[in-house]
């Protein structure tokens, strides 16, 4: 038995947004659409996936046994449409990549070196930005692929899979900063400075479970860029990548030795399922994901 890609759609996105309207909204339907849908489903399965006697629907046992697997035919599914994306002909004209400050390793330059070997005619757009800002982009079509620190979780219609590179993150001061001074800093003197923090999302580097109890002075930045040369003014300590440090600051921040630092961030190459990907596209996802089974 065949089951509908847009009821399967519809499941996800109310589990995401826990109702049927809200999932309706995301999906540009009515909300009597969504609920047919998930009512076909159900029929479809035999079993009752949403218990709708409260306000907000919530899933079955059946449903919480299901979630996974309908997760899975979805991701099936989009791996088959990125398939036949490489078998349209012609090349999309534009690709638009969202990057990360966080990032920068030799695969990726080397997979841009192929890409204009491969596809020399298309145009390349590069935009940086950070965490929930790049997924937006992603979400809303203003850019094809992206590239970013791991999410603890994303929105149904964002596609993702961890890349083997990681992003190596430091804590730095400048010389002038009272921490540059200490040998090794502990997470309560860390408290007693100001934090340099990105303001799109909470900076997942250091969270407050690494500090101790108590208000924390903190300035925030759209990108690691600007943190980087906030801390260079001597701010306040910042987790930075320590790339970006090397490639543009050295010599004028110092690296704390602070226990259990530096850190790496698995990093995540994430897509829209909701959209067909070209060829150029699908090629430069596969070869980011080349050595993983499951994709």
């Amino acid at each position: 038995m065949s089951y509908s890609p847009e009821a399967l759609e519809a499941f996800t996105q109310v589990v995401a947004l826990g109702s049927f309207s809200a999932a309706a909204r995301r999906l540009g339907k009515s909300q009597s659409t969504i609920s047919e849908a998930i009512s076909r489903l159900e029929i479809d399965l035999g079993v009752e996936l949403f218990d709708r006697s409260s306000k907000q629907p919530t899933l079955t046992e059946a449903g919480k046994a299901l979630e996974g697997r309908i997760e899975e035919v979805l991701a099936s599914s989009d791996k088959l449409r990125r398939a036949a994306g490489r078998l349209v002909e012609g090349i999309e004209p534009r690709l638009t990549l969202v990057l990360s400050d966080a990032n920068q390793f030799a695969e990726f330059e080397a997979r841009m070196t192929e890409l204009d070997q491969r596809f020399p005619d298309i145009e390349l757009e590069c935009v940086f930005a950070e965490h929930g800002d790049a997924i937006n982009l992603i979400q809303t079509g203003r850019a094809t692929l992206g590239l970013l620190s791991a999410q603890p979780g994303y929105p149904p219609e964002v596609g993702y899979a961890t890349i083997v590179e990681r992003a190596d993150f430091g804590l730095f001061v400048a010389h002038c900063h009272p921490l540059a001074s200490e040998e090794r800093v502990d997470y309560r003197q860390l408290a007693e400075h100001r934090a340099l923090r990105l303001n799109t999302l909470i900076d997942e580097c250091v969270t407050t479970d690494d500090l101790p109890e108590g208000a924390q002075r903190t300035w925030s930045a759209p990108n690691y860029l600007l943190l980087m040369d906030m801390a260079v003014f001597g701010f306040g300590w910042s987790a930075l990548p320590r790339w970006l440090v090397r490639g543009y600051a050295q010599g004028r921040l110092k690296e704390l030795q602070v226990p259990g630092w530096p850190r790496s961030s698995a990093v995540d190459v994430i897509w829209s399922r909701q959209r067909s990907l070209g060829p150029a596209a699908a090629w430069l996802l596969d070869t980011l994901l080349e050595g993983r089974g499951d994709y």
